[in-house]
């Protein structure tokens, strides 16, 4: 049984059609990538999988309960968490300050099973590399630091699914290893990833398999290799060589 499942969503806004029968299943433990060209979709998609959005057509199934209409918060404690394409700290907050807000807001039991939380606090941030940053305002970071520093404390969330909206923008190339590491952290622990990126080499690193969006439609799926040979990618991106 998939841990996600998208059934013909659809989504109208003002007459424009923006999203069209979307469907796939994500299977729990997978990464999966959400590829595509700008409009395709893809941030449209996150949101009416988080609940910002509500389909106009089609239901999100998530782990056998309907969860079409459900707000953001109730998603997020049913197990959905996600990481946003702009930064989403309290830059005036210490590094160690940001990660404790999160663990926070989480339910009691699943925080009291990852230990205490100043233990929790300094591993969310050696996830991150970011530990002699700890009493540092978040403002202080450099960009990728930032990403860095989000990313990791989404996932020590006690989330089950994530939805990562481009992990790899504006991280230096030495930091989009230390995501891909991160990522491949939650895979060992059975987590499930959807990711949007725009970075295919580092797609293909990490999933399991790729959904091709295109005018808000799926246009193709399969294995990282099997997408990057075929002849849909090279049309949806307009001829050119999408792993440059």
């Amino acid at each position: 049984m998939p841990i996600l499942s998208l059934a013909n969503i659809g989504l109208t806004i003002q007459g424009h059609h923006i999203l069209n029968g979307v469907s796939f299943d994500v299977e729990e433990g997978e990464v999966v990538g959400l590829i595509g060209p700008n409009g395709s979709g893809k941030t449209t998609l996150f949101n009416v999988l988080s609940g910002f959005l509500k389909p106009t057509e089609g239901s999100v199934t998530f782990r056998e309960d309907d969860i079409t209409h459900l707000i953001p918060s109730k998603r997020a404690q049913l197990g959905v968490g996600r990481v946003f394409q702009h930064f989403g700290i309290f830059r005036e907050m210490t590094l160690e300050d940001n990660v404790r807000v999160a663990l926070e807001a989480m339910p009691k039991e699943l925080r009291n099973d990852m230990g205490t939380m100043e233990e929790t606090v300094r591993a969310t941030l050696e996830m991150a590399t970011l530990l002699s940053h700890a009493k540092q305002k978040a403002g202080s970071l450099s960009g990728g630091q930032m990403r860095l520093l989000e990313i990791a404390r989404t996932l020590k969330s006690g989330k089950e699914l994530f939805l990562l909206d481009e992990p790899t923008a504006g991280v230096s190339p030495k930091m989009t290893h230390q995501v891909a590491d991160i990522i491949g952290a939650l895979k060992k622990e059975k987590k499930t990833v959807l990711i949007i990126e725009h970075d295919l080499p580092f797609i293909a690193q990490i999933c399991d398999r790729v959904v091709v969006l295109d005018v808000g439609q799926v246009v193709l799926s399969g294995k990282p290799d099997e997408v990057k040979k075929s002849k849909e990618l090279q049309e949806v991106y307009f001829g050119a060589d999408p792993t440059t």
